[in-house]
């Protein structure tokens, strides 16, 4: 019960951590993905890139640590499903870090444009725009799409065992279906990735990872529900079957 409680509080820091990092990263980001000079603005802005750069591996390695500090008490309920949201929860990781190095490509091809000055910049727009895209495609298949299915996963083992309250188990499940739902509409594009609709359906996941990681942090995982499990466990099946 000790390890678990432990467990719980790392779990819920990381949720948080990885929160605060993301959109640190994205704010020090902004003059050279939103900017219309972006190719002078990234180069004059390098350190502040930089560091958004490192935000962003910070926000790598919380949402890893998130997944395997849960996997040990999710796959006493489902190791199946567990051992599916610590391998999507990788790919999601995979995603951003690709969405990283496009962001630092980025700044090494701003760098060399102001460096050399050249009077043909369109070679240099023209790459400039697909590591731009790059960026944007992996932002909304990784904390857009792979984030719904992990949610949504750790959610439904969370609704069949009682270790969180009910109402969060739900919250997760509904957050992490909206979540999905905004990627494929913006993949589609029903609506522009950064706008008012993609922030309406990305709510409630991100209302449901917050809240998830104050009850953590604060109660922990419910340990009549896991002491059940463990007996579960010790009789020889799963609470899932």
């Amino acid at each position: 019960m000790h390890t678990t409680r432990r467990a719980a509080k790392l779990t819920g820091i990381l949720f948080i951590l990885a929160a605060i990092s993301s959109i640190i990263g994205l704010v020090l980001y902004d003059p050279i993905l939103n900017g219309t000079d972006y190719l002078i603005e990234g180069a004059k802005h390098d350190n502040q890139i930089i560091l958004g750069a490192l935000m962003e591996l910070v926000l790598v390695v919380s949402a890893v640590g998130t997944a395997v500090t849960m996997f040990p008490v999710l796959r006493r309920v489902s190791e199946r499903i567990a051992l599916g949201h610590l391998c999507f929860r990788f790919l999601e990781a995979a995603i951003i870090t690709v969405g990283i190095i496009s962001v630092l490509s980025l700044l090494t091809l701003s760098r060399e444009f102001t460096a050399i000055a050249p009077t043909d910049p369109t070679s240099y727009h023209a790459a400039g725009t697909l590591l731009i895209a790059i960026h944007d495609w992996t932002f909304l298949l990784g904390p857009n799409f792979m984030l719904g299915i992990n949610t949504m996963m750790y959610s439904y083992i969370f609704y069949r065992s009682g270790l969180v309250p009910r109402f969060l188990s739900i919250l997760g499940m509904t957050g992490g279906a909206l979540v999905l739902a905004a990627a494929l509409f913006e993949m589609f594009g029903v609506f522009e990735q950064v706008s008012t609709w993609g922030g309406l359906l990305s709510l409630p996941v991100a209302a449901n990872e917050m809240t998830l990681a104050v009850i953590l942090l604060v109660r922990g995982f419910n340990e009549s529900r896991l002491a059940a499990i463990d007996s579960n466990i010790q009789a020889g099946y799963h609470i899932t079957k």
